[in-house]
């Protein structure tokens, strides 16, 4: 399928919510729309109260009204079926399609997201509003994309997901018997003899089974898949040539599986909103869509004017709403979308700054959305060739959602910020990383990195032993392979799934708190970590390969070590000195190798810093965001300094595209 219809270049534009405003602004925006370059806006996302005010009673005239004027103003619609939000007398009819918390107390209207994906009547209302609206808009000439829902994300624990879970479960595990086992259910007298004794993972007297909460959260993303697919079939009947998407949100919360949604959405799209370190963070984001999309087209949907830290809302530096936009479209993006295009006067969100702030189109923000929107359509042609990644970084959900049940060894345990940090070496040395599934074809990648995979099945950890035989260099961090996909420690010391494939047997963890470190030191000369460069490969490139530390040098360990023994690995960095906590470490090895095959395989048990990361992959570093897009270059100087790489002067802030034969060699 063509996407998004009608459109030969990069999407610019954002979420746009006429029914906030009078209409006289309308016109008003459809021109500051002109003005900016915007050709694509989302519509609709949260209107289900303005469509439907009344059951069966629908207003469309004002949605008609805002699309002739979009289509006459030549701004395409990618328009919204508004279920994310049901309007205020569904909950009132059908209170039973609420939200019920894990501890039994039924939510009510009043923000947004407020419905039970499992509830009967909410399904059949989310299809019968996508129905009408596509039954009405199917011919309309600016309809280009349909936006299903919004940030899938809301886990209810009622009744209707007692019923659904069951169903579920009995598809996956099939017998009583095969899940009791599964869940290892013996343990505190949890043993099932009836499927009605299964509820979700409620409210309870004490740590939850892991293996249930594991199973529920793959549930949940399930069945929000098909509540998307129920909506999907109902556009794809009507407008069978119009792309059918919805929006990913990211962060530890959200109860979706993207990379098994992706293989359902004619397009993957994101919603980005970079805090603490922007760059890094928006490339890491990037990567991570870019992985999901597997060789499709992606989107950045949303994204700020602002940067949210927490406690306070930042208005970007001079430049950045370009930089980081950039960053995006660089790594694979078919354009750049905001959340939204005119910041709110109240509601919840009023201070979520648009591309057209409080203070109106006389301001530094809609002067830069100007700038952005002139500078697209130069980038098509750079956009073309795909995006070159010099190495591979594992990342599975599901790990992820393992590492956050109660009981484990540190609670500050999570694969995603360890999975960060791979990424964020990679990144600030000038390799750009595809971020893949361990099920992934990885015969590509000269290095693979896998950091903390708490969760991991026997054919991943086959795939991964036969990169390794092929040639591959792997570099493994603690915490990886210890449980089957049952979150069932594996038996006979860690790490469980890949001790042979890394030569070496972890007896005992020993978490280390936050303020203590360790030293390290490294047995003996350098040791490459991966295949040494070509000689063809340009000097702005990274070089893994140049060999890890220097003999004697001093690294530091934190968060983590491990009492490792060696069975066919070597080591080359060893605990150092008197461990904190009393453990007999010093002289054990902390870093090994160990040849498998034809390629290499190492194992790092305790947290690097970002620096140690870098000088063990043998990276060195790149003061600018670089990224190879077949013969065109991408080059973001996101620092407060002027850069001179391969021939390109890059001012503070500044940035270059140009092809390889416009540089220096």
């Amino acid at each position: 399928m063509d996407w998004p219809r009608g459109f030969g270049g990069l999407c610019y534009g954002g979420d746009y919510n006429p029914e906030q405003w009078p209409e006289e602004v309308w016109k008003e925006d459809v021109a500051l729309m002109r003005r900016a370059g915007v050709n694509l806006v989302s519509v609709g996302v949260f209107s289900w109260a303005r469509l439907e005010p009344t059951p069966g009673a629908y207003d469309f005239g004002w949605l008609d009204r805002v699309l002739d004027l979009l289509h006459d103003g030549g701004i395409r619609v990618n328009l919204a079926t508004p279920t994310a939000s049901p309007p205020p007398w569904f909950g009132l009819a059908r209170p039973d399609a609420l939200t019920v918390t894990p501890d039994g107390t039924r939510l009510t209207h009043g923000s947004r997201d407020t419905y039970c994906v499992h509830s009967p009547a909410y399904r059949a209302a989310s299809v019968r509003i996508a129905r009408t609206l596509a039954e009405r808009y199917r011919d309309h000439p600016a309809l280009t994309m349909w936006h299903v829902h919004n940030e899938y994300g809301t886990v209810c624990h009622c009744d209707h997901a007692a019923d659904a879970f069951r169903v579920w479960l009995r598809s996956r595990h099939g017998t009583l018997e095969a899940l009791n086992d599964a869940w290892t259910t013996s343990f505190w007298s949890q043993h099932y003899s009836a499927w009605e004794q299964i509820t979700p993972p409620r409210a309870t007297q004490y740590l939850p089974n892991p293996a249930q909460v594991l199973d529920f959260r793959r549930f949940v993303s399930d069945a929000m898949l098909d509540h998307f697919r129920e909506q999907k079939a109902v556009l794809r009947e009507l407008t069978p040539n119009i792309p059918v998407t919805t929006n990913f949100v990211l962060g530890d919360w959200v109860p979706v599986n993207q990379r098994h949604w992706a293989a359902e959405v004619d397009l993957v799209a994101i919603d980005h909103y970079p805090s603490a370190d922007p760059p890094a963070e928006t490339a890491f984001a990037a990567d991570l869509a870019r992985g999901w999309a597997s060789g499709k087209p992606w989107l950045l949907m949303e994204q700020a004017v602002v940067t949210y830290t927490g406690p306070r809302m930042l208005a970007k530096r001079p430049g950045e709403i370009t930089r980081l936009s950039l960053s995006h479209i660089a790594r694979g993006s078919r354009g750049a979308m905001f959340f939204q295009w005119r910041a709110s006067r109240g509601g919840a969100e009023l201070w979520h700054a648009g591309m057209v702030p409080h203070a109106g189109p006389d301001s530094r923000i809609f002067r830069e959305i100007c700038d952005l929107g002139a500078l697209l359509p130069t980038l098509q042609d750079a956009c073309a060739a795909p995006v070159e990644a010099g190495a591979a970084i594992l990342w599975d959900v599901e790990a992820n959602w393992a590492l956050q049940a109660p009981g484990l060894p540190s609670t500050e345990l999570n694969h995603t910020e360890a999975v960060r940090q791979a990424h964020r070496v990679l990144y600030r040395h000038g390799v750009t990383a595809d971020l893949v599934h361990p099920s992934a074809d990885l015969s590509a990648y000269p290095l693979v990195l896998v950091p903390s995979l708490y969760l991991i099945c026997d054919a991943d950890a086959e795939n991964l032993r036969r990169y390794v035989a092929g040639g591959g260099t792997l570099v493994v961090s603690y915490l990886s392979g210890v449980a089957d996909e049952h979150a069932r420690v594996r038996l006979g010391g860690y790490p469980g799934a890949l001790r042979d494939l890394l030569g070496i047997r972890v007896e005992e963890f020993h978490p280390l708190p936050p303020d203590i470190a360790l030293t390290l030191s490294a047995r003996s000369g350098p040791h490459p970590a991966t295949s040494a460069p070509t000689e063809a490969e340009t000097p702005a490139r990274s070089r893994p390969g140049a060999g890890p530390f220097a003999y004697g040098q001093a690294e530091t360990g934190t968060f983590w070590s491990e009492h490792v023994h060696l069975e066919g690995a070597e080591a080359l960095a060893v605990y150092t000195g008197p461990h904190t906590l009393g453990t007999p470490l010093s002289g054990r090895p902390a870093i090994t190798r160990h040849s498998y095959g034809s390629g290499t395989a190492l194992y790092v048990s305790t947290r690097l810093t970002d620096d140690a990361y870098a000088r063990l992959l043998g990276l060195e570093p790149v003061p600018v965001e670089l990224v190879r897009r077949g013969d065109w270059l991408f080059a973001i100087n996101h620092g407060d300094e002027e850069q001179r790489v391969k021939g390109l002067h890059l001012p503070p802030g500044g940035f270059a595209v140009r092809t390889r034969p416009d540089l220096e060699p």
